[in-house]
């Protein structure tokens, strides 16, 4: 009985982490793209898109922390596993860009959202394979 209570709660934790990160992505959208095609730069709509999406984020946060205190300890650890790696790739590959960015080696900006994904398919990679590795 213990276990199917452990995973009914397993679950709605990780309904519940699905439903914020998918406010914040669509937060992110409106405030990223809401100032040019809905709002026309409109500046207290945008501070208000903004905030919304800092709010999202923050109960995205909260929620992966439930999450993740709902995990047993062998997925927690491929949790954490992936996050350093994550974090690794992250800090080393975004620092390196950017000295590429300040250097002019790129012809371009250095732009935010490639290190975003760049630490999103890490962090996915180092779950799969954690995964894998404990099975």
């Amino acid at each position: 009985m213990k276990k199917q209570n452990w995973n009914t709660q397993l679950r709605h934790n990780t309904r519940q982490l699905a439903y914020w990160t998918l406010a914040w992505v669509a937060s992110m959208a409106l405030a990223s793209f809401g100032p040019k095609f809905i709002w026309q730069e409109n500046l207290p709509f945008t501070i208000l898109a903004i905030v919304l999406n800092a709010a999202f984020g923050v109960g995205m946060i909260l929620a992966y922390i439930r999450h993740t205190k709902s995990m047993d300890e062998m997925q927690r650890k491929i949790q954490l596993e992936a996050m350093g790696i994550a974090l690794g790739v992250g800090l080393v590959g975004g620092l390196s860009y950017a000295l590429l960015d300040t250097t002019n080696v790129i012809s371009g900006n250095a732009d935010i959202s490639v290190l975003v994904v760049l630490m999103t398919i890490t962090y996915l990679i180092g779950i799969f394979i954690g995964q894998m590795r404990y099975r």
